[in-house]
Order: C-alpha cells, then sequence, then structure tokens
C-alpha cells in the first residue's frame, strides 16, 4: 500500500468517509437523540417516474442481448423515503441511493442484475428483513454513516468489498462466512469497536478498523489471507494476538495507539518473514531511543516503517547489532 493509500484510510480522505469521535459518550447519545427527532420529522417523499428519468444513464444491452436497457441510476441527496417504484426497473446494475432518509431497502430485491450499491447517509438501521442477501450479482455495498448496530442477516454469495464506515457497529457478531465467502475488503472504521472478535471470512484480504475503540485483537489468526490491517486510532497497549497463522500480512497500520513496550514486536515475530510495511507513529514506543533499529532488528525484512522507507544502511547497521539488541525488552525505557 502506498503513503497515498494510508492517507486515504485513515485522515478521512477516501469516498463517503466521516470521522466518528466519541466525546465521553455524550456526543454519540446527542446525535442519536438528534437522529430520532429527524426521522420523526421527515416527511414522506416517494420516488416518482420524473426523478428517475433524470437520473438514469449508461445504455447497454440487456442480458438477453435482444434490447437495450439503461443500467444506470443515480438517486443522490433527492430526500427520498419510497423505493417502490424501483421494482420495475429489473435491469439496473448500479444504483446510488446515498444521502435520503431510506431506511427500508426492500423494494430493491427485484433488482437481480445489480452490481453495485451505494447508500451512505441513510436511515438503515439492520440488515435483517433487507433484501441485500438475495441480489446474486452484488459486488460492492456501501452503507456508510446510517444507523446500523449490528450484522444479523447480513450476506452476499458475490459480495467482494462491502463499506460500513460511521455506524454504530459495538460487536461483529452474525456473520455468516458461509453467506460471505467472496468477501476481500471490510471497512468498519468509525464504529464502537472493542474487540475484533467474531470477524471470520476465509477469503478476506482488507480489513479497515481504524477510529474505533479496540483494546483487545481476538480471532484475527483465523484470517490466512489478509494481507492488510487497519488498527489506527484504537486503544492497544499490545499486540498480542497477531499471530503465525496470518502467513499473508503485507501492512499493518497501528498509529495512535497506546504502544509502549517493545515487548510488543515479540507478537509480530510471527508474521516477520511477510510484513513489508509497519505503521507504529503516535505510539509512546516509537519515541524510544534507537526506535527505528531496534524494530528494524525485529523485523528484518520491513520495507517501510511510518513514512520513511528502510534504507540500506539501516538494514546493514541492524544486521550487525542484532546480537545487542537480542535480549533486550525494553531499549529506551529511561527515555519513556
Amino acid at each position: 500500500m502506498s503513503d497515498v493509500e494510508e492517507d486515504d484510510f485513515v485522515n478521512g480522505e477516501s469516498d463517503g468517509e466521516e470521522t466518528v469521535k466519541d466525546d465521553g459518550g455524550h456526543k454519540e447519545e446527542d446525535e442519536e437523540e438528534a437522529t430520532s427527532e429527524h426521522e420523526e420529522q421527515v416527511e414522506a417523499s416517494p420516488l416518482t417516474q420524473e426523478i428517475i428519468q433524470q437520473g438514469l444513464s449508461l445504455l447497454c444491452r440487456t442480458g438477453n442481448g435482444l434490447s437495450h436497457a439503461f443500467v444506470k441510476l443515480d438517486l443522490k441527496d433527492r430526500r427520498l423515503t419510497d423505493l417502490a417504484l424501483l421494482s420495475s426497473f429489473v435491469h439496473l446494475r448500479f444504483l446510488d441511493i446515498s444521502s435520503n432518509h431510506m431506511a427500508d431497502l426492500s423494494p430493491l430485491s427485484a433488482l437481480t442484475q445489480l452490481l453495485w450499491l451505494k447508500g451512505d447517509g441513510n436511515l438503515v438501521r439492520s440488515f435483517t428483513d433487507q433484501p441485500l442477501g438475495q441480489l446474486p450479482y452484488l459486488q460492492w455495498l456501501s452503507l456508510a454513516l446510517n444507523r446500523i448496530s449490528d450484522l444479523e442477516g447480513l450476506g452476499g454469495a458475490a459480495l467482494e468489498t462491502l463499506n460500513l464506515i460511521g455506524n454504530s457497529i459495538q460487536r461483529v457478531s452474525g456473520l455468516e462466512y458461509n453467506r460471505l465467502t467472496n468477501l476481500v475488503t471490510l471497512e468498519l472504521r468509525g464504529n464502537r469497536l472493542e474487540s475484533t472478535d467474531g470477524i471470520y471470512l476465509p477469503n478476506l484480504r482488507n480489513l479497515y478498523l481504524a477510529q474505533n475503540g479496540i483494546k483487545r485483537l481476538e480471532g484475527l489468526d483465523r484470517l490466512e489471507h489478509l494481507t492488510t490491517l487497519h488498527l489506527r486510532d484504537n486503544h492497544l497497549d499490545t499486540l498480542d494476538g497477531i499471530g503465525p497463522n496470518m502467513k499473508a500480512l503485507q501492512y499493518l497500520n497501528i498509529r495512535g495507539n497506546q504502544v509502549s513496550s517493545p515487548r510488543a514486536l515479540l507478537s509480530l515475530g510471527g508474521v516477520a518473514s511477510t510484513l513489508r510495511v509497519l505503521v507504529l507513529a503516535e505510539n509512546p514506543l516509537a519515541d524510544s531511543e534507537d526506535y527505528r533499529l531496534f524494530v528494524l532488528t525485529r523485523l528484518l525484512m520491513l520495507e517501510r516503517l511510518d513514512k520513511e522507507q528502510i534504507s540500506p544502511d539501516e538494514r546493514a547497521e541492524a544486521r550487525e547489532r542484532l546480537g545487542e539488541f537480542e535480549n533486550e525488552d525494553d531499549p529506551g525505557q529511561d527515555e519513556m
């Protein structure tokens, strides 16, 4: 992952992302109360033929090859509360319903050709009784900034990318891995997670968990194909839970946590042969003496630490001083 990609995913610059902060719990409680009042005040605004005609584009041949139909529909920011009229547009493949007042997505059940669905900034609270798992070709789904609190009922045989940034998910429970066997990228940044337990997705490659309240890493050793793990701005003081079964891990970001002891790096021994990028900035450990050198002696295959590439001179010095640091558990502890 490049520097640009890292900044996109951690600084809130990716599409549909918003930083969610917990000010002692009061801000979130106030937001929930305001949301409830807002929902009560929303006036019914159903979808009309005129709105649909304005948003249609991308004329393509239909599945039978005998006719053509518009397959892309943009309904963003229309203050919609009802999508019932969509049920007859069965050829749609790309649909943007973001920034509306939608809580019920059941009218989408007829859109069996849908590949891409963006529903950010709506009022969806649950996956239960929603039709998303019934859409056989849906590959990309974004429901960022909704009101989702759990993952019960989530499914999708073809789903590869799922974005749930800025919801209210406290636990990753209800994930049925046999219903999400093709999921490659899972975005759960800006929720209320305290643990990673429950994320068992056999083909997952990219997992983004920044800006939660995670204190414990649990269950990650089952993610054998994971290459990217983002844990920035959580409450970790240890890296226990990252183990040798994570044999594909290449990129690990734990910036802005509470890791202070070099002992934490011992937990990375099992991924030392695959890990290429490690971001440890804004942890107390990063202020210790010989920080970069010590990390490199533990992770000789690293190519980048924080924002800086490992130089040939650093690598050579690390190899020379490997024995010096071999028995040191807490180098630089006086400076921390």
